[in-house]
């Protein structure tokens, strides 16, 4: 935002004439000026001074100079201005709404001292404050004063929050306190002191979150709403800045202006990075100190009031829009936006975010009356109109939604699938739903119309294309839910929400009752509905009828009126209800029933008064009828008795009104008694009007009058309701009632009842009696065969069967007759009555062949009563093919009649149904049906014309082509096309020619009638060799006839743009001519064209056209391009500056002509000399050329030299090319020439005499050139060279010819001693870098042929010794290459010794390996896989080498998968206790314990091995220093488990030692976190089971299948372990990776069932037992020691051991020293050897 200076509006005065106040009026049409003289100017909101008054003192005889104004606000409203007073008083002016209004006092607040400063709040009073210190609150209303609060210093500035709600005072001391007028303030802004700023904070202003202070201290300092510092702008070293006197903020918040001397500082809300950030301020020279600001509450002014009375006007704009010509939207904040229409003279609209946030995206909308915009977190929509805004909460949308304004008080928001709808003026959303039909017709809002007392928001929308969802607004609760068997179309509530109409796609229209939800069609075939504005009257239009509803309560009974044309609206204005009717170009207005609608319109108003006399003065009319229904109906409802009576009376319901006056005479006397009209009987005799009968019933009984309700039923003949009141409640005189029924009925002749009542009481036979005496028989067969005692006296059921075939109830006979079984009869009564379903039915039983013939007389009869529909299936049923396809056709039954047709196989014979029915569907355009149904019957060319007829050509012409000739189709469809063309139907002629191949007569017919697009396009389809030729002769043809527009295309359609513009020129049309040529050729050729236009014109005339043209210079230049000199001067006319380019390029012309002469005048003439001289040096005439160079340009003079020197050089005349360049001063270029020729001899002689300094370069470039040149001598030329120099000395020389002889050129042996040679000579006569740089080429050279010793020798002369020492390597001399090392450079010893044992590494030389680093050879053969070889060398060793590759070897076999193999190496080699083998002990154990079917007496040897690795490993961990407790333990566990198992093992050799064994399994389950425990579960109660312990096996099995599914699932979670709370086995395990029986699957499913059968037997406990410790008896207490023989607790006498503080049961350890002794062959002796070895001797 930036401050822009508009105007000023009051001049500034020769001396101090101070603005004491401005203040802007908060509808911005008004700008009050207080001056010095105590004045008030008013000025509108162009600037422009409207009026002007005079304060008044506060004593009147103190004069007027006993004051200053010190301060003015106006009002809310802006009609009242207060002024505030030195002299300790506040006047109020009421200044009115328009200019010139009388100015008058309205309000008086005497002070008790002087008022300082004052604002008017926009939610309250007045604030000023005083001299004393005070804040003062001034109530207009009462004309009372108040103190807010009191300090002790003066109040030096007040300002106001954004709100109105609350101010800030700031006090001389520094003080700035704030305080709220109303309670919407947050926590964290208390009232109270909020700074404390160290000068007097004489410009305060409160922003938005923030406050400014500033004084006489030139900082400006910003704090947060709870007085934290936030930032400060210092300017105290700014020399120039003074203090500041006032600040203003802007209306939103978001911009600060601080007023200081020349100066205003702007200060503005960075909402993207929120922070305050300064803008450029704004320098004003000689408007000294400012004295006043404010600023205009749209925010798009500012004022500023300065010392000597200036007031000027700044515009405070982000940035300013037009839309669409008709408003212009001003950004004056970034989130406060001005909207005001550029064609009238109304204020604008005033948009400000309530959240702060920065508005974009802004359109307005809605027949532009409605304005929508953003912010990052919301969404604003405004009501133009009526200036309502609302802000509500939007999220990040994409910004896709559509908007619709169909609502005057909502606005509807579409966005993915969801409406939202926001009402004007709120800031909440009204509702939100999903829906993805987003039509205003399929959409309808209700929001408080018709001035209803209640709020009455209802919405109706679209769930789906069939179902109608209604919302109340208010609660938000879905009133109901509408479903519909049609799509809908169109919908829309009445204004109360209690009706619905909507319209079906099958334009039925349905009207809806939203209380109840029941819906009923009330007109069809509709294609416009509207509910009447205003009323409850409904209007639609079916074909020529207009429906009006006047009583929608009613809607059976409309008006109908006949109308001519559609009706689009129905208008209601000015007293007239009119439906506009739009026939053609005319529009008629039909007048609706005014008087009819105003009923409605009072009905809802409940002004029934009005309704009554208006419907007495309508008379008796079908309409009068139905309203005065209507409102009988609202009378009855409310009570209101003499309305209902008045509306019956009217009805001529006689009956009703006599009822209801009674009822009123009634509620009368009952008022005289009770004083009230709330009659019990009034009640009763109501619910019986609107036969309510139950509650009357309820009345009567809450009375206690039994009496008078069996007298209510009895009067209105509801004789079971009376008797079953009576029965229920036990009624004294229930027989006599009875008897009084019966008796009645008897005399009233009503014997079918008579016979009921018997029939109850179990007298059948009298009661069917009664059933025959009245003739009414329906009830005797059903009596008859429910009880089948009375089809025993014949002689009635005689009478019965004749009395029913009588009257012609044949099923009931046939009933009878079947159950007489009669079949015959009984069939021949179902036919007689057209019973066929039950007669096809009896047929099946006893006559299967009759079903046939009766399922075609079923049909027949169907057919007589006209239902053809339901006659087609029996007659298929009864074979009659025939039958069926008649049938199907007169019933229009198509698609059936299709599938009949088609299984009859002589199509010939129904030849005529098939044409109906292809007929048929050609008519409906299912042109393949009818297709096949033609082709059926072989009716080819009524299918051919089928598709002609709808245009179908290419499918007529296949159709044609394949089953007729091909003759007859070409002539059929050439007469189609020419009656076609005849017709001028063009298009489809076109058509027609071309599906019989005869484009050419298209073309022709498109010539004819001259459509020479259409022709040209079937040319370029079907002759597009033709093309270019058709489209010139047109061209040509059109030309000739004057068409040259058209004329023009054709040619340019073939790029011939040149004939185009040829055919305007010949026409002198130069105009079209230049602009073809500049359409299709480009600039170049339209300045072409605009060139010769012009050579036609008069000079001047043509300079001006290509002037205008703008290619004048391109023209002049063309001239030049076409030799066209003459011309090119006189263009040039007004162009100086382009004659001398004229010149040169004549000149250049000239010079190709070879007029030398005239061209050298022209050049000179061009100012181009130097091209004189070159056009003479190419043309080597020297002397003219030197001529023109001394004479024209002296600098061009060694130019002409070198170019005559260069041709006597060609022309060998070398000393003149000598002098020549001499006399140019050139000697260089004559070395060059001379070098470049190879002429040495004269360039050495020439660069010694005339550039000394050059002939040592050149000797060495001389040296150089002659020995690239040797390289590609023969080796004679190359020694014979190398000879001569060395003979000279030049030894340098002669090595570098030796170092060309190589093998492409000599034999090896020359090469080897020319190199030898050259080595020799190195050695001898070169010595530092000369010496150097040969032998980096020449020692390589010699290692090629294999004088290594040569080539070493020559680096050691060099001192490079490392590459002496790699060529001894090379050459695998190592004794030479130490020896170098040793005493020429001891460094490279160990670098020597590295790349020997990198050889030997190499050649895999283990051997001499191992005597050089036998950790080399070791590393070397682990690498090779020869760990056989690798270990025993490195058993000569140390130990730990050996356990180390010990430890590689078996880490190498755990990884492939031995584990066994791996075990065995350390039962070979030992286990040590190294802690960087304990993972691979970890590893073997761990995996040994998973390994399957080891648990025999077979895999003893392995879990032998297993242990006593385990047991070194412990021994060594005992003696061991730096392993902590946890590793032990771990050892330990794992000895003891390996020691389980191979106990185990053991015992199941022996038998009596089996029992053992089991304990072991069940005990091995306390270690399932180290072992896998499916496998531990698996074995225990595998053991168990054999044991015959059920109740454990199952248990443990149980368990192994839980955590079979964890493991599967891969979740340990899934297993439950509450089975298990009694033992001390672990519940947080790992699982294992994979199943233990995963490879036999069979098992696993044999554990699977057992466990499932043992579920079901109830015999067997499925719990664990349980011992005396409350523990499963294998389970461990806490501090108990498991018996290391079975591993269970020990509990009785123990044996202990004296290694050991192990233990076993006495009786366990003596049973297996018996097993031992029994068994001595078996392995259980090694099991005690090893228990001896491990703990010691037991103790005896």
């Amino acid at each position: 935002m930036q401050l822009k200076y508009l105007q000023t509006i009051l001049e500034a005065q020769d001396g101090e004439a101070r603005i004491v106040a401005l203040s802007w009026s908060p509808n911005n049409q008004k700008l009050a000026v207080a001056t010095s003289d105590r004045q008030i100017l008013l000025f509108d909101e162009k600037g422009e001074k409207r009026d002007r008054f005079s304060t008044k003192p506060a004593d009147p005889e103190a004069g007027k100079k006993s004051y200053v104004i010190k301060g003015i606000a106006f009002s809310p409203d802006s009609t009242k201005l207060a002024v505030g007073q030195s002299d300790c008083i506040v006047y109020v002016y009421k200044l009115g709404e328009k200019w010139g209004e009388k100015k008058a006092i309205c309000n008086k607040f005497p002070q008790p001292s002087p008022v300082i400063c004052i604002l008017w709040l926009s939610t309250g009073p007045i604030i000023c404050g005083l001299a004393d210190g005070k804040v003062r609150a001034l109530q207009t209303k009462s004309n009372k004063s108040q103190s807010l609060f009191a300090s002790d210093s003066l109040v030096v500035s007040l300002c106001s929050n954004s709100k109105g709600t609350g101010f800030l005072s700031g006090h001389v001391d520094g003080n700035v306190i704030r305080f709220y007028v109303s309670n919407d303030y947050n926590e964290d802004e208390a009232q109270g002191r909020v700074i404390l700023y160290s000068v007097p904070p004489c410009a305060i202003a409160w922003a938005q979150g923030h406050i400014f202070v500033a004084g006489c201290d030139k900082r400006v300092s910003i704090y947060s709403n709870a007085g934290k510092l936030v930032k400060n702008f210092d300017y105290s070293k700014d020399l120039d800045e003074h203090e500041f006197t006032i600040a203003t903020c802007s209306p939103s918040g978001q911009a600060v202006v601080m007023g200081s001397f020349d100066r205003l500082r702007l200060y503005i809300w960075n909402t993207r990075r929120s922070l305050w950030e300064e803008a450029p301020s704004k320098e004003i020279k000689n408007l000294y100190t400012v004295t006043a600001l404010a600023w205009k509450r749209d925010g798009s002014r500012m004022t500023c009031g300065g010392l000597c009375g200036v007031v000027m006007l700044f515009e405070s704009v982000l940035k300013r829009t037009v839309w669409k010509d008709k408003y212009e939207i001003t950004y004056v904040g970034p989130s406060q936006v001005l909207v005001k229409a550029m064609d009238a003279n109304e204020r604008g609209v005033i948009i400000k975010s309530q959240n702060g946030g920065e508005i974009d995206d802004v359109k307005i909308m809605g027949k532009d009356f409605y304005f929508v915009a953003r912010t990052d977190e919301t969404l604003l929509v405004v009501d133009l109109q009526r200036n309502l805004l609302s802000e509500v909460p939007w999220n990040n949308s994409g910004r896709h939604e559509k908007f619709y304004f169909d609502y005057a008080t909502v606005c509807l928001v579409f966005n993915a699938g969801e409406l939202t709808l926001i009402e004007y003026g709120d800031n909440d959303v009204l509702c939100s739903v999903r829906t993805e039909f987003a039509n205003p017709h399929l959409i309808s809002v209700r929001l408080n119309e018709r001035h209803q007392t209640t709020d009455n928001k209802k919405l109706a929308y679209l769930l789906d294309l069939k179902t109608i969802c209604i919302v109340d607004l208010m609660t938000g609760m879905l009133m109901a839910q509408i479903t519909h068997d049609s799509k809908i179309d169109w919908l829309e509530l009445n204004e109360t929400g209690l009706k619905l109409l909507f319209r079906d796609k099958k334009q039925r229209l349905v009207l809806v009752d939203t209380t109840t939800q029941q819906k009923q069609c009330i007109f069809t075939g509709v294609s416009f509905v509207q509910w009447v504005e205003g009323s409850d009257v409904a209007v639609a239009q079916a074909g020529t009828s207009l429906a009006i509803w006047y009583n929608i309560d009613l809607p059976e009974n409309p008006t109908i009126m006949n109308v001519k044309g559609d009706v689009t609206d129905v208008v209601r204005n000015n007293g007239k209800t009119e439906a506009v009717c739009v026939d053609g170009n005319n529009i008629i207005n039909l007048e609706l029933d005014e008087g009819l609608v105003e009923f409605g319109t009072a009905i809802n108003d409940n002004d029934y008064s009005r309704a009554v006399l208006f419907l007495e003065s309508m008379g008796n009319s079908s309409e009068a009828e139905a309203m005065w229904h209507n409102l009988a109906q609202i009378a009855l409802k409310e009570h209101n008795l003499v309305l209902a009576e008045r509306c019956s009376a009217a009805l001529g319901n006689v009956a009703t009104a006599h009822f209801l006056k009674e009822t009123i005479e009634m509620a009368e006397k009952y008022k005289e008694k009770h004083d009230s009209l709330e009659s019990p009987e009034v009640w009763a005799r109501l619910s019986i009007l609107t036969g309510d009968l139950t509650t009357a019933e309820n009345i009567y009984l809450e009375q206690g009058d039994i009496e008078s309700a069996l007298s209510m039923y009895k009067k209105l003949h509801k004789w079971d309701d009376a008797l079953r009141l009576a029965e229920q409640r036990g009624y004294n005189k229930l027989a006599e009632l009875q008897e009084e029924h019966m008796s009645l009925l008897l005399q009233t002749g009503q014997y079918e009842q008579v016979g009921q009542v018997l029939e109850k009481e179990g007298k059948f036979e009298q009661a069917l009696n009664m059933y025959i005496k009245s003739h009414k028989l329906r009830r005797v067969p059903s009596l008859l065969l429910k009880h089948t005692e009375l089809l025993s006296d014949h002689t009635l059921v005689a009478t019965v069967l004749k009395n029913l075939i009588k009257q012609e109830l044949f099923e009931a006979a046939a009933e009878i007759y079947e159950k007489l079984e009669k079949a015959d009869l009984a069939m021949e009564c179902y036919r007689k009555g057209k019973v066929w379903n039950k007669a096809v039915d009896l047929a099946r039983e006893v006559s299967p062949d009759k079903v046939v013939t009766l399922e075609e007389e079923w049909g027949d009869s169907l057919v007589e009563s006209k239902q053809l529909d339901a006659a087609i299936s029996h007659y298929i049923e009864a074979g009659c093919t025939l039958k069926a396809l008649d049938t199907a056709v007169v019933a229009k039954q198509w698609k059936k009649a299709v599938h009949i047709i088609r299984v009859i196989d002589d199509p010939d014979s129904v030849k005529k149904y098939y044409e109906l029915i292809a007929s048929h569907f050609a008519g409906i355009q299912e042109y393949s049906t009818a297709e096949r149904l033609y082709l059926s019957c072989s009716m080819f060319k009524e299918a051919v014309d089928m598709y002609n007829e709808a245009g179908q050509w290419e499918k007529a012409h296949n159709l044609a082509s394949q089953y007729l000739e091909q003759d007859e189709v070409a002539d059929m469809y050439i007469k189609k096309a020419t009656q076609l063309e005849e017709n001028g139907k063009y298009r489809e002629a076109e058509r027609l020619y071309v599906s019989v191949n005869s484009p050419d007569l298209a073309i022709a017919m498109y010539k004819k009638v001259e459509q020479y697009d259409n022709m040209v396009r079937l040319v370029e389809k079907y002759h597009p060799d033709l093309l270019q030729t058709t489209h010139l002769h047109l061209g040509q043809q059109l030309e000739s006839q004057g068409k040259y527009r058209a004329a023009e295309i054709h040619f340019l359609a073939v790029n011939e743009w040149k004939a185009a513009m040829n055919m305007y020129r010949t026409l002198t049309m130069w105009e079209e001519a230049y602009r073809v040529a500049k359409q299709n050729g480009g600039p170049t050729a339209a300045s072409q064209v605009a060139f010769l236009w012009a050579r036609t014109l008069p000079i001047d005339s043509a300079i001006k056209l290509l002037n205008k043209y703008g290619i004048l210079d391109a023209c002049v230049n063309y001239a030049c391009e076409t030799y066209q000199f003459e011309f090119a001067f006189q263009l040039c006319k007004n162009l100086q500056t382009k004659v001398t380019e004229v010149h040169y390029k004549y000149a250049m012309a000239l010079e190709d002509d070879g007029k030398f002469q005239q061209a050298e005048s022209e050049f000179i003439l061009a100012e181009k000399p130097k091209e004189a001289v070159l056009m003479y040096i190419h043309s080597k005439n020297w002397i003219n050329a030197l001529r023109i160079a001394e004479t024209y340009e002296p600098a061009s003079v060694p130019e002409v030299l070198q170019a005559q020197a260069a041709q006597c050089f060609h022309d060998k005349q070398f000393s003149e090319f000598e002098v020549l360049l001499l006399r140019a001063q050139m000697p260089e270029l004559i070395v060059q020439k001379y070098k470049s020729e190879d002429m040495w001899v004269d360039a050495l002689r020439v660069c010694k005499d005339y550039l000394p300094h050059l002939y040592p370069t050149l000797q060495s470039e001389y040296s150089n050139s002659h020995h690239d040149k040797m390289s590609d001598v023969n080796i004679e030329t190359l020694l014979s060279k190398a000879n001569e120099w060395a003979l000279a000395g030049q030894h340098k020389q002669a090595i570098d010819c030796l170092l060309q002889v190589n093998t492409t050129i000599t034999e090896p042996s020359i090469v080897k001693r020319a190199l030898l040679r050259a080595a020799d000579m190195v050695n001898k006569f070169l010595f530092g870098q000369e010496a150097l740089d040969i032998i980096k080429v020449l020692s390589p050279r010699l290692v090629e042929i294999g004088e290594h010793g040569v080539a070493a020798q020559l680096y050691i002369s060099m001192d490079m010794m490392k590459e002496a020492i790699d060529t001894f390597i090379s050459a695998e001399e190592w004794n030479k290459a130490r020896k170098v090392a040793k005493e020429l450079e001891p460094a490279y010893e160990s670098y020597v010794e590295s790349k020997y044992k990198d050889r030997l590494l190499k050649k895999g030389d283990v051997e001499q390996l191992a005597d050089v680093d036998i950790i080399g050879a070791l590393d070397l053969l682990a690498e090779q896989g020869q760990w056989a070889r690798c270990i025993e060398k490195a058993k000569t060793h140390s130990a730990p080498i050996l356990h180390k590759y010990v430890a590689l070897y078996a880490a190498k076999l755990l990884k492939d998968g031995f584990i066994k193999e791996s075990l065995n190496l350390y039962s070979t080699y030992g286990a040590p206790a190294m802690p960087q083998n304990f993972n691979i002990y970890n590893h073997i154990a761990s995996e040994i314990f998973a390994l399957p079917d080891i648990s025999g007496p077979s895999s003893f040897g392995v879990w032998e091995q297993l242990r006593q690795m385990l047991f070194e490993i412990n021994e060594g961990l005992e003696v061991a220093a730096n392993i902590n407790m946890e590793t032990k333990l771990h050892f330990r566990n794992l000895l003891l488990i390996s020691h389980y198992y191979a106990l185990r093992s053991a015992c199941r050799q022996v038998p009596s030692l089996k029992s053992i064994g089991v304990k072991i399994s069940a005990a091995l389950l306390r270690y399932t976190d180290i072992i896998p425990a499916d496998k531990a579960f698996y074995e225990a109660g595998k053991d168990l089971k054999e044991e015959g312990k059920l109740s454990e096996a199952f248990v443990f099995l149980n368990h192994y299948l839980d955590l079979c599914e964890a493991i599967e699932e891969g979740e340990g979670q899934l297993v439950d372990h509450s089975d298990l709370v009694q033992t001390d086995f672990p519940s947080n395990i790992p699982l294992p990776s994979r199943l233990y029986l995963g490879e036999d699957p069979r098992e696993h499913d044999n554990v699977r069932e057992w466990v499932l059968t043992v579920s079901m037997d109830q015999r067997i406990d499925q719990t664990l037992p349980i011992d005396d410790r409350q523990l499963y008896e294998a389970c461990l207490q806490p501090g108990e020691q498991p018996c290391i023989v079975s591993g269970y607790p020990i509990r009785k006498q123990a044996v202990s051991f004296a290694k050991s503080s192990n233990q076993a049961n006495k009786d366990i350890w003596s049973k297996l020293n018996m097993g031992s002794k029994m068994a001595p062959e078996s392995n259980v002796p090694n099991v005690l050897s090893f228990i001896t070895k491990w703990c010691g001797a037991p103790s005896t």
